[in-house]
């Protein structure tokens, strides 16, 4: 296992002075499925006292020594380094009550939450697996360590993270560990709502639809809002699923990026809400996007999601409906209304909604290429969007005898409107004329 030098050198004082040293986590479970690890935690026997000792010459992180934890840092580099410990209760389902320092690997080993995570490795002793940590990756398996119930009640945010192993790495949970998890669900609702948004969002950036499906009593534990979406018939032709499996496949069929995937899981919250079957039992959901962007403003609050990101969802969700359509002078303004991204987001949403009912013979594309490349086609004109565009200023207005206030304002966004229109050129003696005309009209 190739380790960064800093890590290498923390190993060899320790090593030198007496101590263990290991890696442990995640970076030997990625070293062993051919992953390159993204970071590297030691642990020791030495206690945070002895490790002062040892990196007396290097300068130290220290917040986290009350439960052993010291950082020592090489440059721009931050090596963190455990003592081995056992833990005490989670009163909280959080944090352990106590900690208790240890002399023993194992003992450390066996207060992780899953065996793939249980794993150490020292360039001088090899691995270390006393649960079968390596062999559950073999077989593509999740499994907590010891008793699955007792690691979730310790920390119940390991059963969103055990949902996250199991899509990023595409491992099946074990059957006790499963149970375990709908068994502790409920002890999601004590977290921290900004762990549990942190944790979906890793999830929905790996996650599949069979995903989704699998985990959709947790996912409902956190968002009760889709547990109406499951199992709810759409009486559509043009959609095979029912509203909660369609969701799951446009969350995979969406770029994984976290505007989208966020967008993606909740673009239909308000469907079961606005169901309104006609005479003939076909189902309709008017106002669906707008009644589902509320409700997903209520459920991205709840989770304290970055308001940047809860505005951009938001907004998408609202719009899916909008169909873009392959017209140049449509895209243009659309594009002016809501932004080169807005845009670019909305024709991607749109995309994977489409092509996620599960319909034979529906066309999942109905002019989305011709958008893409009409798109690329206007930015590449460098087509005047916005009043930063124009060629025109508001100092030009003025110096035609409009004065700061509303009409010079109203006066730019007419200007904007006919460009964006084709109404007029976007050229600074085209738009004085109707500038001048515009005054007039005023009677400035």
């Amino acid at each position: 296992m190739k380790l960064p030098q800093s890590v290498t050198n923390c190993i060899a004082a320790l090593e030198q002075a007496g101590f263990e040293a290991w890696c442990v986590g995640g970076c030997v479970r990625d070293y062993l499925l051919g992953l390159a690890p993204q970071d590297f935690d030691l642990c020791t026997d030495a206690t945070p006292e002895e490790m002062h000792r040892v990196f007396a010459p290097y300068p130290l992180v220290t917040a986290g020594e009350k439960h052993g934890t010291v950082g020592v840092i090489f440059g721009k580099e931050v090596v963190e380094i455990t003592t081995y410990r056992c833990d005490g209760a989670y009163s909280d389902s959080r944090h352990p009550d106590q900690v208790t320092f240890v002399r023993s690997l194992k003992e450390d080993l066996a207060r992780r939450d899953f065996t793939v995570n249980a794993m150490a490795y020292s360039p001088s002793q090899g691995l270390r697996d006393p649960f079968g940590g390596q062999a559950d990756l073999a077989k593509g398996l999740l499994r907590a360590v010891g008793n699955a119930a007792a690691r979730f009640q310790e920390d119940a945010l390991r059963i969103l993270r055990g949902m996250r192993f199991a899509a990023k790495l595409g491992l099946r949970v074990e059957k006790a560990t499963f149970q375990a998890m709908l068994q502790e669900k409920g002890r999601l609702d004590s977290l921290a709502r900004e762990r549990v948004f942190s944790e979906l969002t890793k999830l929905l950036l790996a996650a599949k639809a069979e995903d989704l499906l699998q985990f959709s009593p947790m996912i409902v534990q956190v968002i009760p809002e889709l547990e109406v979406a499951m199992g709810f018939d759409q009486h559509s032709p043009h959609h095979a699923y029912d509203i909660y499996t369609h969701i799951c496949h446009v969350v995979e069929a969406s770029p994984k990026e976290t505007v989208l995937r966020w967008a993606a899981l909740l673009h239909d919250v308000g469907k079961a809400a606005t169901y309104a079957p006609d005479e003939t039992g076909r189902g309709h959901f008017y106002g669906h996007a707008k009644v589902g962007a509320a409700m997903a403003e209520e459920i991205l609050l709840r989770l304290k999601a970055p308001t940047d990101l809860r505005t951009q969802v938001c907004q998408l969700i609202s719009r899916h409906m909008t169909l873009l359509e392959p017209d140049k002078k449509l895209l243009r303004r659309r594009l002016s209304q809501y932004g080169v991204e807005g845009v670019q987001n909305l024709l991607a949403l749109q995309k994977a909604d489409f092509g996620s009912k599960g319909v034979i013979g529906d066309d999942p594309d109905p002019g989305f290429g011709e958008i893409a490349r009409l798109i690329e086609e206007l930015l590449a004109e460098d087509a005047c969007l916005s009043l930063k565009d124009l060629a025109v200023t508001g100092s030009d207005l003025m110096a035609l005898g409009f004065r700061p206030g509303k009409a010079l304002g109203d006066c730019l966004n007419k200007l904007l409107a006919a460009v964006l229109d084709e109404q007029a050129p976007n050229e600074k003696e085209a738009l004085l004329a109707l500038a001048q005309k515009e005054l007039q009209a005023v009677g400035l």
